[in-house]
């Protein structure tokens, strides 16, 4: 008795714990029976908040997408502005789920690459034809915030056929079957929205921003190589300029010097013959007031020029006038007074 007892309480607990579902938060779950979306009277699709639910075990299932908002990051990709010049542009994309139901049909089971590739694929059309109509001033100044809002009404809510726009693009028409499908599944008898948004995916893009904007690489180098033979011309030019101002500086410093050397030397030759006349005068006033010292002296400096080298000869005769004063003092008096 006790074992079918222990085995329907196993099939109750069992089916208790089927029945249960929990949603976490930043998540919501819609219940699938039999694969399809579960959905109220009104057809309205059944969303579960955060949260402790129940199901009918074994029959429905539970499906939990992410609410919060996600952020898919765009390669890099080249665009062409009005004037018909090549832009590299690095951009993101910050989305949520709008329309779970939607969302989950539209994706093949709320499979987030799906979403982004067609959201991807939009956003690069809809940016293109944007761009397009923008100089790259603007893109670069005032306009990038019009441009990133325009693109993202656009996303939202589609453009209208009244629209200057570009023949519908691949992307609109993946799009548009997309949507085609997600009403024949869900059968809804609510409001149609345009077939070329993103809400018919269940999706709402809540900013879109351009990180960066480069030029390509054989234009980037093509500029710079024009930068560089302009800054190296501007170079040479301040090169010879200083060359020029170089020479002047130099060619005047040379006259500087040569003039100064010259009044230099101008002033020593006069300085030279003041200082001469001036000896020559205290010479002369010297020796007027004792002519015979003034011999003396005369005459040692002419024995010391002449015996100043020992190679010098000199044949005079002892009494030789030259040599009175290196006579004594009795043989000069005997010779000047016989």
């Amino acid at each position: 008795m006790h074992k079918p007892f222990m085995i329907l309480l196993i099939i109750v607990l069992l089916a208790l714990y089927e029945s249960l579902f929990v949603v976490q938060e930043g998540q919501r779950g819609i219940v699938l029976r039999f694969g399809k979306v579960l959905r109220e009277e009104d057809n309205k699709p059944l969303i579960y908040n955060p949260g402790l639910h129940m199901k009918i075990p074994f029959i429905e299932k539970v499906k939990n997408l992410d609410a919060r908002i996600q952020t898919m990051e765009n390669q890099a990709d080249r665009f062409v502005t009005m004037e018909k010049k090549d832009l590299i542009v690095d951009s993101y994309i910050k989305w949520c789920i709008s329309d779970f139901s939607r969302y989950y049909l539209a994706t093949g089971g709320g499979d987030v690459s799906q979403a982004e590739v067609l959201l991807k694929r939009k956003f690069s059309d809809r940016l293109r034809s944007e761009l397009g109509k923008l100089d790259v001033k603007g893109i670069v100044t005032d306009s990038r915030n019009r441009l990133m809002t325009d693109v993202r009404d656009a996303l939202n809510n589609g453009t209208s056929g009244n629209d200057e726009e570009i023949s519908a693009t691949s992307a609109d028409n993946a799009i548009a079957s997309v949507a085609e499908q997600v009403e024949h599944e869900a059968n809804s008898s609510q409001a149609a929205v345009n077939s070329n948004s993103m809400a018919v995916l269940g999706i709402k893009v809540m900013d879109v921003r351009i990180k960066q904007i480069s030029l390509p690489t054989e234009v980037s180098d093509a500029i710079y190589q024009r930068m560089r033979a302009e800054r190296e011309a501007v170079a040479r030019r301040h090169r010879s300029q200083g060359q020029e101002e170089a020479e002047k500086l130099r060619a005047a410093a040379d006259y500087e010097v040569t003039r100064t050397l010259a009044e230099a030397e101008r002033q020593a030759l006069i300085t030279r013959g003041e200082a001469d006349a001036a000896t020559a005068k205290l010479y002369a006033d010297a020796f007027s007031r004792a002519p015979a010292f003034y011999a003396f002296i005369r005459s040692l400096r002419a024995y010391e020029n002449s015996f100043n080298s020992y190679n010098d000869v000199m044949i005079l005769t002892p009494d030789s006038h030259f040599f009175r004063f290196m006579q004594s003092p009795e043989d000069a008096r005997g010779k000047n007074h016989p």
